[in-house]
């Protein structure tokens, strides 16, 4: 059996430490702001995660780019080289093109490799969606899960992500057209907060609204209550983007309520954030099918 590597993308948004310590191969992502290109890792070496949100919060404007050709080369081409195959868990084709990308340049690796498997999946998870979705693939590749084996859980369990967040600052959706002007501004003066999700295809929904920071986080947990299998087993990666101490009253929660297994906090990275601004809260764990 041939051995292989377990690789994803900056979007998953896990800590550094958990990918590290799960051996999970990590391509980075780029983002411009305020004029100049920077590369996001999990361990945010280039710009810190809250010097990241404090910039925004000063009014600049990040953009970001799917991965491209030469940078999948640069990250699976060694891999290969070394006679290892690789299964790539990537962002989703619902909000981003880096998955059709990769598969261009797959296709490419794959011919001039014949003797070596690369599985290119579409995680339809996002942030840190898609690093739950990557944590608990890693688990049972320690376990000795085969390629394809790993491949199929991965397809099979990818729609029982249940993603569930909050904005505080309306007029980041709008930037993104997930919200038009009007709501943005009607929802601003009222304290209106949405709840979005993930659809089954990896597309970014608005699932209900709520009024105030207080009741969007009730209505997460709520969310897990109402959702989540086999809660005192579950594993659940909270998300934050530049709130921390939001995530951990989150934490307390579903702590307390539930005696899940394991809360793993995590920063929203520049990639994720760009397009939320800071104080995204974000929660994802296993559920039913989307």
């Amino acid at each position: 059996m041939n051995e292989y590597l377990l690789m994803t993308d900056a979007t998953c948004d896990l800590p550094a430490s958990v990918l590290e310590d799960q051996g999970v191969g990590v391509i980075p992502m780029e983002f411009t702001l305020d004029g100049k290109v920077y590369h996001h890792f999990p361990d945010a070496r280039e710009m810190g995660f809250h010097d990241f949100y404090e910039k925004v919060r000063q009014g600049f404007m990040p953009t970001t780019s799917q991965i491209n050709h030469q940078t999948y080369f640069q990250y699976f081409e060694p891999v290969l080289q070394a006679g290892k195959d690789i299964l790539y868990v990537a962002f989703s084709s619902g909000l981003s093109g880096t998955y059709q990308a990769a598969l261009l340049a797959v296709e490419e690796l794959r011919q001039k490799y014949p003797a070596r498997k690369i599985a290119c999946i579409d995680s339809r998870c996002a942030s840190i969606g898609e690093g739950l979705l990557v944590y608990a693939a890693s688990l049972l590749w320690k376990r000795g899960l085969t390629l394809e084996e790993l491949e199929r859980w991965v397809l099979q369990n990818r729609n029982r992500v249940g993603h569930w967040f909050t904005v505080d600052d309306l007029n980041h959706l709008r930037r993104g057209g997930r919200i038009s002007p009007v709501v943005a501004v009607a929802g601003t003066a009222l304290g209106i907060k949405p709840v979005l999700t993930v659809d089954e295809a990896g597309c970014l929904v608005t699932a209900y609204k709520v009024r105030g920071r207080k009741k969007a986080m009730e209505s997460l947990v709520e969310r897990f209550a109402k959702d989540a299998v086999n809660p005192k087993e579950q594993t659940v990666v909270i998300g934050n983007a530049d709130c921390l101490e939001d995530a951990k009253e989150l934490k307390h929660m579903l702590k307390a309520r539930f005696r899940v297994k394991e809360v793993i906090i995590s920063s929203i990275g520049p990639i994720i954030g760009a397009h939320t601004g800071p104080g995204m809260l974000a929660m994802v764990f296993f559920g039913p099918e989307r």
